[in-house]
């Protein structure tokens, strides 16, 4: 299975099994992590991430992009060549992703409401992607 196919399928697989735990009205958090465990998964994160940066027209490693209310993100970074990403859409999500090294790279993304996120980083080339639903 190619890596585009694995994280459609587990796409899926998350939102299913969401969606089946509990009644929508109930609230609630879906959450999928991805990190990748070969050279050509990594590099397919990674390339990911900098087309998001390029689409988004950010300047810099450390991209935070909000759309709704009430949400926060911090990010910091210490080292070269790390970039980091965080994107909320919706309101009241919380995120921080904290990368000490070198050329790692990772992705939060978070949607609908009510979502927390907490990454750490640390030492060369590690890469990953976290998304998040909530409502």
């Amino acid at each position: 299975m190619t890596p585009t196919r694995a994280l459609r399928a587990a796409l899926v697989a998350a939102i299913l099994s969401g969606a089946l735990a509990a009644p929508a009205a109930a609230g609630g958090t879906v959450s999928w992590n991805f990190v990748p465990q070969n050279k050509k998964d990594e590099q397919v994160v990674r390339k990911g991430l900098v087309l998001y940066q390029y689409l988004n027209q950010a300047k810099g490693n450390a991209i935070v992009t909000q759309k709704g209310k009430n949400n926060n993100a911090g990010l910091r970074q210490d080292g070269k060549g790390n970039l980091g990403v965080i994107h909320q859409d919706g309101k009241g999500h919380n995120a921080t992703l904290d990368q000490k090294g070198k050329n790692n790279a990772y992705g939060i993304f978070q949607y609908g409401a009510r979502t927390d996120a907490a990454v750490t980083q640390r030492g060369k080339g590690n890469t990953g992607m976290l998304f998040q639903w909530g409502w």
